[in-house]
């Protein structure tokens, strides 16, 4: 049967957006309004199945209006359910749970409200796994809980998947294991199995096979069958038993297709054999009927089942049923603790009001404790059962023992995450369990030693699992990549901006005095520093670690250089206004050149033996942090590195010495005391960056030095050249010849051997003109 999906179409018509159903959503077999709704999942219609879920149907009703009659429980609030019919097919199922996520029902009129939620408080069953999976991934997303009384799929325990499942019955993973510990018990140590082919019997054998090979069990076959498979399919199968050598078969199956496959043994006559069966098959009264008995005779599997010929009537194995019954007292008593949080009264869950699975679990409800696990599952329990045929000719369930779990330990077992570590002066059955250390997991229950993690991976956060670290550095897309970034721009285009300044006012004195020459390749190499900055951001590669450091090395001494030039100028200036100085010639234009080019090819020449010898280049630290992987450029050779970075730090070192050194020259146009400010602020910046350097983790030791680059840049670019534009744009009066005549006198007047002397000349002079 193919799934039709109920399509609710938006109409914008009007000021209340409605929704229009587009095909006619599910009815409910039987249905009772209240005030919150249960929802029952039944299949029927095949065989005789339908007098047993009738049975879970009805006993729903009664315990419904059993909790409706009663004031101790949800006073003055009534239950309601509704009962569908799935004929156990999981797109019946999911249609089913999606026309009650739609809030559509049998009374909706055709059209509702977008906004309408859906009035179900939880779902109990469905009673096989495979449509029990669909309706919970479906209804989970709603955050409804779903409680089946007979859905025993070990699927259903993930709870990454199934985050609302509950059951009131055992999860197959301990039925399986307890078949598989009942065979060894026998000594049935070479067996045949079948399963049929759907959730319920896959996983059921998987986990059967994985503990028989625990127990020593071998397995000669495993056969796959399911009652839509042809007759042939069943033959082959039958074909395998009949050829095989092992006479003990163990079969997870469900007992429709069990009785496919009966069919076809009686038709051959096969006999002899131990069956060994799973809880759906090997206590279905409908199999085990006097004509079968010649084949399951002595069949082991759950409960003691007194002789009743009524299906529907038998009152006698209420085991499922039961289940049902406890189903709904579990939500009945979760909404009323839900209610009592709500009042401010009764037990409450800190910041869980709203969440109704929480409340499903932990309460006694008529002497039968239900404790859901972790997982969602109760405790298991099982009986082990016989097949045997009474003097009356009729078959018997017989008892034969029980399987439970006590728990009678010295220690709780480990859980993943943890390790065992015995007590000192103790059995060995008694430990501590310890976590695993950083970057060490165990992955499996009672683990004695936890596993160390591959370098390129950590423990997750409960250290059952290694995952893949994440990769870190200083990225383009990240704020602090983004900031650096339009600040490095920002400097460049400031730096353009000056420069063309400079170059329009070319033939004024201010740009003149102030060597134009030395001050466009500052403003050059100031460009170049800024830029080379955002070589420093992104994945690192080969290329750009080589250029990270050589073009920051580079371009730094060449801004460096220019500024020792231009502080050198200075002096020289001032010296050679004094009568008979001749020392500008000896620092003139081919030397300032001359100057700059052999600091800066001194520079190259070392950046170029790195390059050759030892080149930067990318790596993957994965030592400095435990929890990141940080891509970041290795040196090659620190020591080269070191050598770049002391031929900065001696170049600034010289230029701030010589410019303090003229800090006091007159304060017109005083070019000294704005190189002393720069070198100042540079010499502080990378004072103050070689220790944030060292202890700055990952993508923030970049940072850092990309930081460090900007901010003595813009220190330079703003204390020397700033001063002059405010004048250039600003004052212009000041930026004429004339002025800087009267600036050049009084430096000369300052600088001469009676500058007393000739003070009432110079402000007579100055008077005239």
């Amino acid at each position: 049967m193919l799934l039709r999906v109920i399509v609710l179409a938006l109409s914008v018509q009007g000021e209340e957006p409605f929704c229009k159903l587009w095909g006619n959503p599910d009815i409910p077999l039987l249905s009772k309004t209240g005030d919150f709704i249960l929802v029952l999942f039944y299949l029927s219609k095949i065989h005789n199945l339908n007098y047993k879920e009738y049975q879970f149907a009805e006993t729903m009703i009664f315990a419904i209006e059993q909790i409706n009659n009663r004031t101790d429980i949800l006073p003055n609030v009534s239950l309601g359910y509704k009962i569908y019919d799935t004929c156990d097919t999981v797109p019946l199922a999911i249609k089913a749970a999606m026309a009650l996520m739609s809030g559509a029902g049998e009374a909706q009129p055709s059209t509702l409200p977008c906004s309408q939620q859906s009035s179900i408080h939880a779902i109990i069953g469905h009673s096989a796994s495979s449509p029990t999976i669909g309706i919970a991934t479906l209804v989970g997303q709603f955050n409804i809980p779903v409680i089946s009384h007979f859905a025993t799929c070990a699927c259903l325990s993930n709870r990454k998947e199934f985050p609302t499942f509950f059951r009131t019955i055992p999860s197959d993973y301990y039925q399986s294991r307890a078949l598989a510990q009942l065979v060894k018990h026998f000594g049935w140590t070479w067996v045949g199995t079948i399963r049929s082919d759907n959730d319920y019997g896959n996983s059921g054998m998987a986990t059967f096979i994985k503990a028989a090979e625990q127990e020593g069990i071998c397995i000669e076959y495993s056969e796959v069958i399911y009652r839509t498979n042809s007759r042939e399919k069943f033959l082959k199968t039958v074909e395998v038993i009949k050829m095989a050598s092992s006479k003990t078969i163990v079969a997870f199956a469900i007992f429709i297709d069990m009785e496919f496959l009966i069919k076809e043994l009686l038709l051959q006559n096969i006999t002899g054999l131990q069956w060994v069966g799973s809880e759906s098959w090997v206590s279905a009264k409908n199999v085990a009927t006097k004509e079968n008995y010649r084949i399951y005779k002595g069949a082991i599997g759950s409960e003691n089942l007194h002789l009743i010929n009524n299906l529907y009537t038998d009152a006698s194995e209420l085991r499922i049923t039961y289940n049902v019954y406890k189903a709904v007292y579990t939500v009945a008593h979760a909404l009323h603790d839900l209610l009592a949080c709500q009042d401010s009264q009764g037990p409450c869950m800190a910041n869980q009001k709203d969440t109704l699975p929480v409340q499903v679990s932990n309460f006694v409800n008529n002497g039968d404790y239900v404790n859901f696990d972790i997982n969602g599952d109760p405790p298991a329990r099982y009986d082990l059962v016989n097949w045997q045929l009474n003097v009356n000719g009729i078959i018997e369930f017989v008892t034969i023992g029980f399987y439970d779990i006590p728990k009678s330990v010295c220690s709780e077992s480990c859980r993943p995450g943890t390790r065992k570590a015995t007590k000192k002066g103790k059995p060995v059955c008694c430990f501590d369990c310890l976590p695993c250390a950083e970057g060490e997991i165990s992955n499996s229950t009672d683990a004695v030693y936890c596993t160390k993690c591959p370098l390129e991976y950590r423990a997750n956060k409960e250290k059952d699992q290694c995952i893949l670290k994440d990769i870190e550095f200083l990225s383009y897309d990240e704020i602090m990549g983004r900031i650096l970034i339009i600040f490095a721009l920002l400097g460049a285009l400031l730096s353009s901006t000056v420069t063309a300044v400079f170059f329009k006012f070319r033939d004024t004195p201010i740009v003149k005095a102030n060597n134009s020459e030395l001050s466009f390749l500052l403003l050059f190499s100031l460009t170049l520093c800024f830029l080379c900055s955002l070589t420093f951001i992104g994945e690192p590669t080969q290329w750009s670690c080589m250029l990270r450091q050589t073009a920051f090395g580079i371009t730094f001494v060449l801004c460096i250089s220019c500024v020792l030039g231009k502080t050198i100028v200075v002096l020289m200036a001032f010296r050679a206004t004094m009568p008979g100085s001749n020392v500008m010639k000896c620092f003139g234009p081919t030397q300032q050149r001359l100057s700059v080019l052999s600091f800066t090819l001194l520079q190259t020449l070392t950046c170029i033996i790195w390059l050759v010898k030892h080149p930067p280049f990318p790596s993957k630290n994965i030592s400095s942090n435990k929890e990141v992987i940080i891509l970041e450029c290795e040196m090659g050779s620190t020591v080269a590195f070191y050598i770049v970075l002391g031929y900065i730090g001696l170049l600034s070192v010289m230029c701030f010495v010589l410019a303090f050194l003229a800090r006091k020259l007159p304060d017109n146009f005083n070019e000294a005391k704005f190189i002393t400010f720069s070198m100042l602020v540079f010499c502080s910046v990378w004072i103050t960056f070689i220790p944030s350097y060292i202890s700055s983790p990952g993508k923030y030791t970049v940072a850092v030095e990309v930081f460090a680059i900007l901010a003595s840049s813009f220190g330079l670019l703003l204390c020397i050249f700033i001063p002059k534009c405010y004048i250039i744009l600003l004052k212009p009066d000041k930026n004429s010849k004339k002025h800087l005549m009267e600036y050049l006198k009084c430096c000369a007047w300052l600088q001469s051997p009676q500058p007393l002397s000739n003070l009432a000349g110079f402000i007579s002079k100055r008077k005239d003109e």
